[in-house]
C-alpha cells in the first residue's frame, strides 16, 4: 500500500477547474517527480495534498487515511511538510530563526536538527545570524529546505525547487537530496527541469492541463514519450 496518494482528485480556484481526476501513488522511501509546463496543475497538486486546498475526503489518503479535509496545520502534524515555491522567507528573520520556525510544525523527533541542517547546508551556518532574504537566491532555497526538514516530516513536498537558479546552483542543492532520503523521507518534486526530475527521482509523472498525461520509471520513459505528454500533440 501506498505511504501517500490521490483518487480521482479535483481542485477548484473559484469557478475554474485546475485538476481533474489526478491519481498519483508515493511508496515509503521513494522519490517521485511531477513535470509539466507552467499551468499543468502540479503546483495545485502539492497544495492539495499539503491542505492549502480542502478537498473530498477521501481523495487523498495518507498512511491509510483520508485527509483531503484537512487544514494545512493538521497535515503538517501527520508528517507531511512543503517546501514552497519561492521560497517564501521571512524578511526580518534570521536565517537560524527562519529555520527554526519548521520546529512549530514538528511531528515528532527524528533526524533534523539545527545541527544536521548545518550539516547537510554548511554555507547557512556560516551565515545563520544573516537576514534569511540577504542570501543568495540558492542558499535562499537551503533555507527553505531545511525549514521543511525541521518538523522531521514523513514526506516532504517539494515545488520548483531549481526555479530561477543557475544550473550549477541546483545541482548542488540536489545533492543533498540522498542525504535526506537516507533519512528515511519519501519526496514529492515538482519540477520543469525535465532532466533533473529525471536524475533525482525513482518514478516519474507528468502532468498536462490538470490531468496526468504519462507515469513510468525514468529507465523506461523514452524523450520522444515524455515529450509528447508535456506538450501534447500538437507540440510535436
Amino acid at each position: 500500500m501506498a505511504l501517500l496518494e490521490t483518487h480521482g482528485l479535483t481542485a477548484f480556484y473559484g469557478d475554474f477547474q485546475a485538476l481533474f481526476g489526478v491519481d498519483i501513488a508515493l511508496n515509503e522511501g521513494e522519490t517521485i517527480a511531477v513535470i509539466g509546463a507552467n499551468g499543468a496543475g502540479k503546483s495545485t497538486l502539492l497544495r492539495s495534498i499539503s491542505g492549502l486546498i480542502r478537498n473530498v475526503p477521501a481523495h487523498i489518503r495518507f498512511d491509510a487515511r483520508d485527509i483531503g479535509a484537512l487544514t494545512a496545520p493538521d497535515v503538517l502534524q501527520l508528517g507531511i511538510a512543503m517546501v514552497p515555491e519561492g521560497r517564501r522567507l521571512f524578511p526580518s528573520l534570521s536565517v537560524e530563526e527562519n529555520l527554526l520556525i519548521g520546529k512549530y510544525g514538528r511531528v515528532g523527533n527524528g533526524a533534523w536538527s539545527l545541527d544536521t541542517i548545518y550539516d547537510l547546508f554548511p554555507v547557512l551556518k556560516d551565515r545563520r545570524h544573516h537576514p534569511g532574504t540577504a542570501l543568495s537566491g540558492g542558499q535562499q532555497q537551503m533555507v527553505a529546505i531545511g525549514r521543511g526538514l525541521m518538523s522531521n516530516p514523513r514526506v516532504l513536498l517539494c515545488d520548483e525547487l531549481s526555479l530561477g537558479l543557475a544550473p550549477v546552483v541546483v545541482r548542488d542543492i540536489y545533492a543533498a537530496f540522498p542525504k535526506i532520503r537516507a533519512t528515511g523521507a519519501s519526496i514529492v518534486i515538482i519540477e520543469q527541469d525535465i532532466g533533473q526530475a529525471l536524475k533525482v527521482s525513482d518514478r516519474v509523472y507528468c502532468m498536462m492541463e490538470g490531468r496526468v498525461t504519462l507515469t513510468g520509471t525514468p529507465e523506461t520513459l523514452s524523450r520522444e514519450d515524455i515529450h509528447a505528454a508535456y506538450f501534447g500533440a500538437h507540440g510535436r
